[in-house]
């Protein structure tokens, strides 16, 4: 997973949005009670004030827009906390609908209240809506049943190690759902040079459905399909050789690793060097899993292409 985008930001503004929203609505409803109940045109229909409840509602709102702070930082990781924050608004803005739909309240109230009350709610869902159109969630939180189902999908029916680990008992799949997006981190190398020393180390540890897996999730990255051969044939371009060696020496726990390392910490930086160290350490686990589980396929006889 690369930087934010144009799209990821978006989500987060969305969020932010909902969360500031939101705790300044509580903020008001706690420390100024009687006077949040006399702004809010449509509330004086519903009966004289009572402070202790509307303090109530108040920390519901601000207990949820702290949480939506939380996950607008990281939409990809945290969509679980943003999901969490939009519980109550939207049962809040449903409580609403069903108040109108059996006539408690009329149409000109509800619709004086529904950019505050059904608005909030809204935006939470609709960046979780562009984040589960994208695939760009985290794993870790998926219901076991889909995300066995998605892996099937994404590895072509190579997935059934996933499910000797979710049958395994002690939440075994969930843990292994946390550690999936280290393999994938990457915020300062360039993408070219991350698959280099990617598919560089799965090479080593597969090189049949792992390897195809990584040169997928290039293609997906932006990298050109010729490039990507080049990558899976173990012939880099010369400006991804060191990236690509340096996998591989992580791969075979070489100690050559250590020079190409610092070659790309002179060149890059420490950030770039820590990126690629990480994905190439961690992608290997996955045939090693399959590996340890009798999962493992045979080698292909001819040059694997995407």
């Amino acid at each position: 997973m690369g930087s934010f985008d144009t799209r990821d930001h978006l989500v987060q503004g969305l969020w932010l949005i909902a969360a500031l929203l939101s705790i300044a609505n509580g903020g008001f409803m706690l420390f100024a009670p009687l006077d949040w109940y006399v702004f809010i045109p449509t509330i004086v229909t519903t009966g004289p004030p009572n402070s202790h409840f509307i303090r109530d509602i108040g920390l519901a709102y601000a207990g949820s827009g702290i949480l939506l702070l939380y996950a607008a930082a990281h939409p990809y990781l945290r969509w679980r906390a943003a999901l969490v924050g939009a519980l109550w608004l939207t049962l809040h803005g449903l409580f609403h609908i069903y108040e109108v739909v059996t006539g408690i309240c009329g149409p000109a109230t509800f619709w004086a209240d529904a950019p505050g009350v059904l608005g909030i709610p809204a935006l939470i869902l609709i960046g979780l809506g562009i984040l589960l159109a994208r695939g760009r969630i985290a794993p870790a939180g998926i219901p076991s049943g889909l995300f066995l189902s998605n892996m099937d999908a994404m590895t072509h029916g190579d997935a059934a190690y996933a499910r000797d680990i979710a049958a395994a008992g002690g939440k075994a799949l969930e843990k292994f759902q946390h550690f999936m997006p280290v393999t994938s981190h990457r915020c300062h190398a360039d993408a070219a040079y991350f698959h280099a020393a990617r598919i560089g180390a799965i090479l080593v540890a597969d090189c049949g459905p792992c390897a195809m897996i990584c040169a997928r999730a290039a293609l997906t990255d932006g990298l050109p399909r010729d490039l990507v051969n080049s990558l899976l044939s173990g012939a880099p371009p010369a400006p991804l050789a060191d990236a690509f060696a340096f996998g591989t020496a992580i791969a075979r726990h070489d100690a050559a690793a250590d020079a190409h390392g610092a070659a790309i910490e002179e060149k890059y930086g420490r950030h770039v060097r820590t990126e690629l160290a990480l994905t190439a350490a961690t992608v290997t686990a996955y045939p090693a899993i399959k590996r340890g589980l009798g999962h493992a396929s045979a080698c292909a006889l001819h040059p694997m292409r995407v």
